[in-house]
């Protein structure tokens, strides 16, 4: 059994079960393919242990593993995916409220001026 660092026994539930669905959905793969764990796990270049707390989705396996995982699925493009800044909504939002904030302030004086610059023969 692998030790867990402070930070991996300390994570959001949202993570933990998202996690527990990725394992769970590699193993059925797995199965589905006809595979045991086994041969999976020779495939993957891990033990079976390490195979099972994948499946059981254990976040102290490595991301390479889940990786290496999905691509053996055919699914690893999605790994690119997952991050990608036109997704982001956090970063989206924080872009919009700076453009509120940061908006050109012109004061009348400038403005008149264009205007009688513009009307000028």
């Amino acid at each position: 059994m692998s030790k867990l660092s402070p930070s991996l026994s300390s994570l959001p539930p949202e993570v933990t079960s998202s996690l527990a669905r990725m394992g769970e959905n590699l193993a059925l793969a797995r199965v589905r393919r006809k595979e045991s764990q086994r041969q999976w796990a020779q495939r993957i270049g891990i033990s079976v242990p390490t195979l099972i707390r994948m499946e059981r989705g254990d976040p102290g396996v490595s991301a390479g593993i889940y990786a290496t995982a999905l691509w053996m699925m055919g699914r690893s493009a999605a790994l690119g995916e997952l991050a990608d800044p036109d997704k982001d909504l956090g970063a989206l939002e924080l872009d919009v409220r700076a453009a509120t904030h940061t908006r050109a302030v012109r004061s009348k004086t400038s403005i008149a001026a264009r205007l009688a610059k513009k009307l000028s023969p």
